[in-house]
Order: C-alpha cells, then structure tokens, then sequence
C-alpha cells in the first residue's frame, strides 16, 4: 500500500431508510399531553395545573414503558414551549448519577439559580410559571442518603424549583420524600390504547403486517409500549432488507422477541411428562445448546401449565412455586443450564 494512499470515511445519511435511523420510541414520544395514551386521572390532573401553572413536587411511578418521562416532558412543553425548557429543565437518570454528592452539587446548583426571563413570544404562546423543573429519573435508585440530602434541597428552594421523582417500584422512595410529593400511579397500558398507537405508528410508517402482528407485538411486551414500539421497529428494518413480500409477520416477532417455538416447547414439556431422567437431561442440553433464554421458557411454561384445563389445583400451585423459585435464582445470577435442569427434573416428579 502506497503511502500517498488516503481513505475516505464513508458518511451516512440518516434520512436514507425512510427515517430508520431515529428510535421510534424518540420519533414518536408524545409532545403534548393529549399524545398521552391510557392515562387519563394523571393526564387530567395535569391539564388542570397548566390552567393554574401552580405545579406542586410530584412523584411518577409504575411499570416501565408506561409514560412516566413522555408525560413529564410533554408538561414541561406545554409549561415553557421548546426554547425556555433548555434553561428551566434539569433531567437526571439517577441509575448514572444517584450518590449524595450528585444532589449537594449539580442538582443543588441548578435549584438555586435565579430564573431566567422568558421573551415577549414565549409569555404570549406559554404560562411560563416563574419556577425551574428538576425530573430525577429512575429515583429509585438513588441511595437513602441522596434522597434524605433531596428533602432538604425539596424545601429550601421550593419557591423557585419544583421536582419531578419518576420510579418503578415507589416503596423505594423514603417516606419524607414520597410525602413532600403528589403521586401519580401510571398503569400498565391496555390492549385497545396500545394497540391504536402501533397502528398510528405503522400506518406513518406505511408497514405491511399480517393479521394479529400487532396484537402479538403486544402480548410480548406485556404492557411495555416502548417495549412493543421498538420489536416493531426491528421488525420493520429486518423486513426491508431481507424480505422480498415487505410483509411483517408473526415469525418475525416471535424470532426478534425470543419466543420459543411451539413444536420446541412441547417437545421440552412432554420429555417431562416422560420422567426419563437420560432424556430429560439431554433434551435440557440441546435446549441450552440452541440458545434460547431461560427466562422465556419460564413465562410460556407458566402461561401453558396454569392455561391448561388439564391439570388440578394442586399440580398448578405446585408448578407456580417451582417456576417462581426458579425465576428467583436467576434473577441473582444463578446458571441457567443448572436451573432449567433442576426445574424439568421437579416438575416431572408431580406427574403421577
């Protein structure tokens, strides 16, 4: 190679793909309060507080991919308008950024500035309230002693700062911090609201898809709608390159999402019924071999057993509490080879 050889970066053009190179989950988060789907008490409250611009501490919390800093950041919009938001918000994930000193500095600083004049425009199209947001993501991970150093903060600069504590599990949050705040509780979304925002996703989209992707699409992510926009995304991407139909269908969310395949499943559950102790710890092997996930094969045996008319009370609790221990250890790390075995050699003793 000649040394007057010069090599060109190739530049990417994020609008080839039709838009392909945003998240979804981004292009489409909600703008305005109206976008939000399925939660209507805390929508509604929120809507009222616009009218007052009297916003109190608030406390975000429930499942993941319901909404909780889609609707605080459509509020912050509709309180500021796209410019102002830049200097009167603060957004902190505190999974990153949770300890102590994290609050006594950035977030302490931040409360105590001065607000900023908002223009002639902005004061004619927003309220423009004379106060500063602070939204702490995921606060639930924040140690005791940030959130008891964040009470005190909460109280000494209310005047000129309001906060925003977004959480899944709100038994996390200390009791003077949950106390200082109203809680809002954002439920898992619905079949029929979730399922009207894929179809709006897929129709900008222009998507082919069989009937039931979408609902399938659903049913995996079990009330995640982030979850749900983003294996439709997938899809749609591994449609457009490889598949000559440009059809999305049920395979392609069952292969992106790592649902085991039917036949693969009820081959695993009847060498269980079997009691071959040989076979079963061969056909656990080339269950593991083949790559599936554990934590899959616990939920769908969970849906089969406790579903299936077949089997007693008795066999089904038995089975539930074997499913629930054996979810617990690998949660904290245990192997999954080691528990799918352990959990096929137990449930094959219930058989009579």
């Amino acid at each position: 190679m000649s040394s007057g050889t010069i090599f060109k970066k190739q530049k990417l053009n994020p609008s080839d793909g039709k838009g392909q190179a945003k998240p979804w989950v981004e292009k489409y988060r909600p703008r305005k309060l109206d976008d939000v789907a399925a939660q209507d008490h805390a929508v509604t409250v929120l809507k009222r507080t616009l009218q007052t611009a009297n916003l109190p501490h608030m406390l975000f919390y429930g499942p993941p991919g319901t909404g909780k800093t889609s609707t605080i950041l459509a509020l912050t919009k509709e309180l500021y308008g796209p410019h102002l938001s830049n200097s009167r918000v603060l957004e902190l994930n505190a999974s990153d950024e949770r300890g102590i000193s994290i609050v006594r500095e950035k977030v302490k600083n931040f409360a105590r500035l001065t607000v900023s004049k908002p223009s002639e425009s902005d004061l004619a199209n927003y309220p423009c309230p004379p106060y500063k947001i602070i939204i702490l993501d995921e606060a639930d991970s924040m140690t005791a002693d940030a959130q008891s150093a964040l009470r005190r903060t909460m109280e000494t600069y209310s005047g000129v700062t309001r906060f925003c504590l977004i959480c899944n599990y709100v038994t996390r949050i200390i009791d003077p911090l949950a106390s200082r705040c109203s809680k809002f509780r954002f439920k898992a979304l619905d079949s029929s609201n979730a399922l009207s925002r894929l179809q709006f996703i897929a129709n900008e989209e222009s998507l082919k898809y069989e009937d039931g992707v979408l609902e399938r699409i659903l049913d995996i992510s079990q009330g995640d709608l982030r979850k749900a926009i983003t294996l439709l995304q997938s899809a749609a991407k591994i449609v457009l390159q490889n598949d000559d139909a440009n059809t999305i269908t049920l395979k392609h969310a069952n292969e992106l999402s790592g649902t085991i395949h039917e036949e693969i499943l009820q081959d695993l559950i009847n060498v269980i019924k079997g009691k071959d102790l040989n076979k079963i710890i061969d056909k656990v092997q080339e269950f593991v071999n083949q790559g599936w996930s554990a934590a899959s094969a616990l939920t769908q045996l969970h849906e089969y057993y406790i579903k299936n008319e077949s089997y007693d009370t008795e066999f089904k609790n038995k089975v539930s509490w074997l499913l629930f221990d054996s979810d617990s250890k690998l949660t904290n790390g245990a192997s999954e080879h080691l528990q799918m075995l352990n959990l096929a050699m137990k449930v094959s003793q219930l058989y009579n």
